[in-house]
C-alpha cells in the first residue's frame, strides 16, 4: 500500500508531500470511527472495546507477518521481525498511542459523549506544533489559532454538557478530564513515535506498524484477562455479533491501516505539518457522530466546529 503511493505532487508543492498530506487525511478518516464505535454496539465496557480492538489489531498484525515470512526468499525475512530494542520500543508507544490513549478515550465517551472528546483530541494539531514550533516562528504568529480554539472549546463544552447533565448519563467533567488524558498520551505518541522512525529509515512503515500492531494486540489481551468480562457473559450479551464486527473494523481499519498512513505522514512532513493534519480526524469523528444519531448538531456545537477549525487554518498560515 505504501510502496504505490507517488512521489509526484502538484506544482508548488515539493515532491513527496502531497503524498504526505493524502496519507494524514486517510489516517484521519479512519481515527474519526473510533468515537462512534461505542455507539454503533453499545452495551459492553470501555474495556471490552479497547481490548477488542488491540486483539484484532495484533491478530491481523500477526497474520501479515506470517504471510510476508513465508512469501519472501529467506535472506529478506529478518526486516519482518523486530529485534529486542525494536520489540521494546514499539510495546511503550503501543501503551501512549494504542491501548492506553484508547481505554481513556473510551471511557471519556462514554461520560461525556462524542462530540466533546472529539473537539479536545481535535487541539492535538495545536500542541503539536506549539511543541515543534520551527525557531523562526514567532510566538505571536500563534494567537489567532489558540484563542479562536479556546472559544470553539468552550462553546462545545457549554452545549455538551448540557445535553449529557440533562440525560442523566456520565459524569460530564470526569469525560473531559478522560478525554484530556488521551490526547496527551497520543500527543507523546505523536512526537516520539515520528522521532523513531526518522532515526530508523531502513524500517518499513508497513513493518513497523505490524510491531505496534501486535504489541497493542498482547496489550489489549492483558488488559481484557485483567479487567475485562468474561467470556461466557460477553458473548451472550445481545449485539455480540456488532461487537466484534466494530472490534475488527477499529482493529484493522483505525488501527493498522490507519497506523500505516501515519507512517508514511511522519516519513514525508515535518512533525508540525504532519500534526496539523490531526484535525481531519476531529471533522470526520463529528460528521460520524452526527450522522449515526440521525441528528443535525446544536447551533452551538456547529458555531463552535467552525471556530475549532478557523482556529486550526490559522494556525497552519501562521506556520507557513
Amino acid at each position: 500500500m505504501t510502496a504505490s503511493v507517488s512521489d509526484r505532487a502538484p506544482a508548488g508543492l515539493p515532491p513527496g508531500m502531497a503524498a504526505g498530506i493524502a496519507a494524514g487525511l486517510g489516517a484521519g478518516a479512519f481515527w474519526g470511527t473510533t468515537f462512534v464505535a461505542p455507539l454503533v454496539a453499545p452495551g459492553f465496557s470501555s474495556v471490552d472495546y479497547t481490548a477488542g480492538r488491540f486483539i484484532a489489531c495484533g491478530l491481523f498484525s500477526l497474520a501479515w507477518m506470517l504471510w510476508q515470512t513465508l512469501r519472501m526468499p529467506s535472506g529478506q525475512r529478518a526486516g519482518q521481525w523486530p529485534d529486542a530494542a525494536q520489540a521494546g520500543a514499539a510495546l511503550w508507544l503501543s501503551v501512549l498511542g494504542y491501548t492506553g490513549y484508547y481505554l481513556l478515550l473510551v471511557y471519556g465517551i462514554a461520560d461525556a459523549g462524542a462530540a466533546l472528546p472529539a473537539l479536545i483530541i481535535g487541539t492535538l494539531p495545536v500542541w503539536m506544533m506549539l511543541l515543534g514550533k520551527p525557531a523562526h516562528l514567532r510566538w505571536a504568529a500563534l494567537l489567532p489559532g489558540l484563542l479562536l480554539t479556546a472559544a470553539g472549546m468552550v462553546l462545545m463544552m457549554d452545549a455538551t454538557s448540557e445535553e449529557v447533565n440533562a440525560s442523566g448519563a456520565g459524569n460530564f467533567w470526569r469525560g473531559v478530564l478522560l478525554a484530556a488524558g488521551a490526547m496527551l498520551s497520543w500527543l507523546a505518541f505523536g512526537m516520539l513515535n515520528a522521532r523513531w522512525i526518522r532515526r530508523h529509515p531502513g524500517v518499513k512503515s508497513t513493518a513497523w506498524a505490524n510491531w505496534l500492531g501486535l504489541a497493542a494486540g498482547l496489550g489489549g489481551l492483558l488488559l481484557w484477562l485483567g479487567w475485562g468480562t468474561g467470556w461466557a457473559e460477553v458473548t451472550g450479551r445481545p449485539g455480540f455479533g456488532r461487537f466484534v464486527f466494530v472490534c475488527a473494523f477499529t482493529g484493522i481499519g483505525s488501527a493498522w491501516i490507519a497506523s500505516v498512513m501515519w507512517n508514511v505522514a511522519s516519513r514525508r512532513l515535518s512533525t508540525s505539518l504532519a500534526g496539523q493534519l490531526v484535525v481531519s480526524e476531529t471533522v470526520f469523528a463529528l460528521i460520524y457522530a452526527f450522522a449515526w444519531s440521525g441528528d443535525w448538531p446544536a447551533t452551538a456545537q456547529l458555531l463552535a466546529c467552525v471556530l475549532f477549525v478557523a482556529g486550526i487554518l490559522a494556525s497552519i498560515r501562521a506556520h507557513r
